[in-house]
């Protein structure tokens, strides 16, 4: 077995992971990366983000967080950690090698990548479910004569000072920079479009995330009743303000749609301090004010879509629709897809967490391809 029979595609925490675990089991193969340096999402996101999991939940395999890490790890340690993995696990991506296509031939793939053709036997994608920023469609967006951004060219508030702000979404990411343009003195308001859970990251003294490993192995109406009770008493009916928790639990809702709680690091209480202002679904943009689903009008001078990313394996995998959930992800994860040699690791975003995730999912691949490559 030679370098070239197993491709891995991606060299952020799926695949820097991935990498350690085939070289774990013996398994010689190359590491591709379309950008110039290892976890490149994690350079780009914003100055003040933090890992919303904790260090103990959040390490790759085979590597623990470093001693004196915090319980939450901001991102310069997290791009830090990834740089250190890479180092004692000997990976030494291609850098700067874009894949523009994956074709599954009689017996091997055919890669299309800007370093040219590539023809192995195994690819493991580990690009990640953020590959492809998702922009609304609204009627009017063009015409709108303030500045646009999605949030992955957030960086921090300074560009906003003395705007009018709309931050588009209440995902982690909306509600988290939402939080950010409020404490730096930024008007901002948040569109929050249906009902939505809200979760402290930690809840009654313990980490929420841990009490969802906990609870994982319970039913999931079980895990529902008991988050929406515990939750409940900690966060109470924001509706209020805007903010109404919706009848579909928690776990069952990011099962059933992928549509994920709003964590809240503060974001709540600067809500309630009329910091953050809650407004409902966007109908329409005009040149410098927003329509609103309640019919109210706003004047803002900046937009910042947190509308999410789709991981964008269609454009890349031919005939991905024929192993694809309802969501664009592959529709098994951690194991062999249904194109024969193709595997993908790090495109589920559980509960649990993210990276512990992939740290349960790269070695079961892993040992997967060594069992299925002749020997």
């Amino acid at each position: 077995m030679t370098c070239e029979d197993i491709l891995v595609i991606g060299a952020g925490p799926a695949g820097l992971a991935a990498s350690a675990c085939l070289r774990r089991e013996g398994l010689e193969h190359q590491v591709l990366e379309r950008e110039a340096s290892i976890g490149p999402a994690w350079r780009r996101h914003y100055d003040r983000l933090h890992l919303h999991t904790t260090r103990t939940y959040s390490a790759l395999p085979m590597t623990p967080w470093p001693k004196g890490t915090p319980r939450y790890p901001s991102r310069e340690q997290v791009v830090r950690y990834l740089e250190a993995y890479a180092e004692e696990h000997r990976i030494a991506p291609r850098l700067g090698v874009a894949v523009n296509a994956v074709r599954r031939g009689a017996e091997r793939f055919e890669v299309d990548t800007s370093a040219g053709v590539m023809r192995p036997r195994v690819v493991v994608m580990a690009t990640g479910y953020n590959g492809v920023p998702v922009w609304p469609s609204i009627p009017g967006l063009q015409s709108f004569r303030g500045t646009a951004i999605h949030s992955g060219a957030y960086k921090n508030a300074a560009p906003f000072q003395g705007r009018r702000t709309l931050v588009v979404g209440c995902g982690n990411s909306g509600a988290e920079i939402a939080l950010d343009l409020a404490e730096q003195g930024v008007d901002v308001a948040m569109v929050v479009r249906g009902p939505v859970h809200v979760v402290p990251r930690d809840l009654l003294g313990r980490p929420t995330q841990h009490t969802n490993v906990l609870l994982s192995h319970l039913p999931l109406g079980l895990r529902d009743a008991l988050a929406v009770a515990m939750v409940g008493l900690v966060v109470g009916d924001l509706s209020r303000w805007g903010i109404v928790r919706p009848a579909l639990g928690p776990n069952r809702m990011i099962e059933e749609t992928g549509r994920i709680p709003m964590l809240d690091l503060g974001t709540i209480a600067m809500v309630k301090r009329r910091k953050i202002r809650v407004l409902p679904a966007v109908l329409e943009m005009l040149a410098d004010q927003v329509r609103f689903a309640d019919g109210s009008v706003h004047p803002f001078e900046a937009l910042v879509f947190a509308t999410g990313y789709a991981p964008g394996l269609g454009r890349l995998i031919e005939g991905f629709e024929s192993i694809a959930d309802g969501r664009g992800r592959p529709h098994r994860f951690g194991a062999e897809t249904g194109i024969a040699g193709l595997y993908c690791v790090g495109f589920r975003n559980p509960p649990t967490g993210a990276l512990r995730e992939i740290a349960l999912e790269a070695p079961r691949v892993a040992r997967a391809i060594r069992s299925a490559l002749p020997r």
